[in-house]
């Protein structure tokens, strides 16, 4: 991202703790950049950082093939911070020992500092608690270096040479269960290593709209709306950028949530004033999918359609010459672009399976931001509440929450069903809380009880799960008397359903959709 922002680098050895420490930093008000550890001494110093973090990771530094830094970034001047893995590697690589063996620590550990003169955790407790997961432990510090406090298992549990710029902790600050280390962060960050705290949302908003306004120019662009936050805040944010340069086509597949299409047509075309094509293609949808069962070939029918449909619909912009994607920043990462060389469009985004013949530029002013950053920018540029906390809807659509085949009929009783999950769900005050919550319906009937009636029904599934970025994802502890009004009116309000369970499988072993 460019502008006048100071930029750290994380340095990815492995596991989820980049991202967490990257999203961390940028909660400081700092711009962060996630970097693979085989970054060398002058790619660091093209990207001109002001600071750089060494993350954790799942190895030993001991371990054949075990990731290093390029050790000329060392030499460079610039301030680095060790975490965990980040920690030991320092202490290797500078000359120190890493002791394996010994117990370990997981989990929760006592820090105790045992230096008044530390500039890193001077004005903290003398104890407090802080979240541990490693078996090695440094042993000797490496020359120039002191130790500034411990743990009962890592004697030397934070370190630091001032004079080099070097300060690094066995223990996780980014995770929430460190007591103050958001702070211990932000010292490292703003009073040692002199990052300004300038990267906001009215910032970040500036500086996309001048770089969209210099890559466009006077061209056309068209963006693919899913409804969702992502490409619907791209769309946003480009308008702002290029006005009326900007054409909007939502291909309405027939498989949205109650009311969806409604809203975002409302939205867009009414309050906005962006021009959007709305091409209502059920039809066609429903006809590609009849007979259809299998889930990888539902995905793969719906993807292609779109696609088709979507270039058959550009309203006649012929003379259009980007594409605008609601790319995000772990998109990047998984695509293996987190070193700013790979473009990878995954199946998953906005416009799926793109064709490899596109000769359309892509236009991705998301790239750089995380899930939770997204939405902050889309309340900046005056999204509604309704759009901008909506929650992550599959491209299929409720295609991939039918078992089995789909059929108008189904995807309305599906509709019905998932809008009252949803309902009962904003009405308890939980809708920030729940990354997803939805319901399925499955493919099998069972016998049931309604008045004096025996009925032979299909049952609605619910599933809501908690997530920071839908990697992992545990099953939500829903209230019972929540989950009691939603079986009641799910059961007396929508025909042809006698019974409601509740999904408690987490990813892994589960994934958050059904198919």
């Amino acid at each position: 991202m460019s502008g006048t922002y100071d930029t750290v680098l994380v340095v990815d050895f492995g596991a989820q703790y980049a991202q967490l420490i990257a999203r961390r930093v940028r909660e400081a008000h700092v711009y962060s950049e996630i970097v693979p550890h085989r970054i060398t001494a002058s790619e660091v110093q093209k990207k001109n950082p002001r600071a750089i973090i060494l993350s954790g990771g799942p190895k030993s530094v001991h371990v054949d093939g075990a990731p290093v830094l390029d050790p000329a970034i060392y030499d460079l001047g610039i301030p680095i911070f060790g975490i965990c893995y980040g920690h030991q590697l320092i202490a290797q690589q500078l000359g120190g020992e890493v002791s394996r063996g010994g117990r370990g620590e997981y989990g929760r550990a006592l820090l105790t500092r045992n230096s008044e003169k530390s500039t890193l955790l001077h004005d903290l407790p003398s104890e407090y608690s802080v979240w541990m997961s490693h078996f090695d432990f440094v042993a000797r510090l490496p020359e120039g270096f002191v130790s500034s406090a411990s743990t009962p298992d890592a004697p030397i549990a934070v370190m630091e040479n001032a004079q080099r710029k070097v300060w690094a902790v066995q223990f996780h600050p980014e995770v929430v269960h460190s007591e103050y280390g958001q702070k211990v962060l932000e010292r490292f960050l703003i009073e040692l290593a002199g990052c300004t705290p300038n990267w906001t949302m009215d910032s970040i908003i500036d500086t996309q709209v001048a770089a969209i306004r210099a890559q466009v120019g006077n061209a056309r662009a068209i963006c693919g709306l899913s409804g969702g936050v992502d490409s619907s805040v791209a769309a946003a944010l480009v308008h702002k950028a290029i006005g009326a340069q900007l054409t909007c086509v939502y291909v309405d597949t027939g498989l949205m949530r109650k009311g969806e299409s409604e809203q975002v047509v409302e939205m867009f075309e009414r309050n906005m004033g962006i021009e959007l094509i709305h091409v209502r293609a059920g039809e066609k949808f429903f006809d590609k999918l009849a007979g259809v069962i299998e889930p990888e070939a539902k995905r793969k029918a719906i993807g292609e359609l779109f696609v088709r449909i979507f270039e058959e619909n550009t309203g006649g912009v012929t003379d259009a010459e980007f594409l605008v994607q609601g790319t995000l920043y772990p998109d990047v990462i998984e695509s293996g672009g987190s070193d700013g060389t790979a473009s990878v469009i995954k199946s998953h985004h906005n416009v799926g399976g793109l064709p490899e013949d596109m000769t359309l530029k892509l236009v991705e002013p998301l790239r750089t931001l995380f899930k939770d950053e997204v939405r902050k920018l889309g309340s900046e540029l005056g999204l509604p509440d309704e759009m901008v906390w909506r929650q992550p809807f599959p491209g299929p659509g409720l295609g991939v929450r039918i078992i089995g085949e789909v059929t108008p009929e189904r995807v309305a009783t599906l509709q019905e069903a998932d809008a009252i999950v949803r309902e009962e769900v904003r009405l308890a005050g939980l809708e920030r809380e729940i990354w997803q919550a939805f319901a399925v319906l499955a493919d099998i009937r069972s016998v049931g009880v309604m008045g004096d009636e025996r009925t032979y029904g299909h049952p609605i599934i619910i599933r809501a799960v908690t997530s920071d970025d839908a990697m992992t994802a545990d099953w939500a502890r829903l209230p019972y008397d929540l989950l009691e009004k939603m079986s009641n009116r799910i059961i007396n309000e929508v025909a042809g359903i006698n019974r409601v369970v509740y999904d408690v499988t987490s990813k892994p072993p589960g994934t958050i959709e059904w198919e």
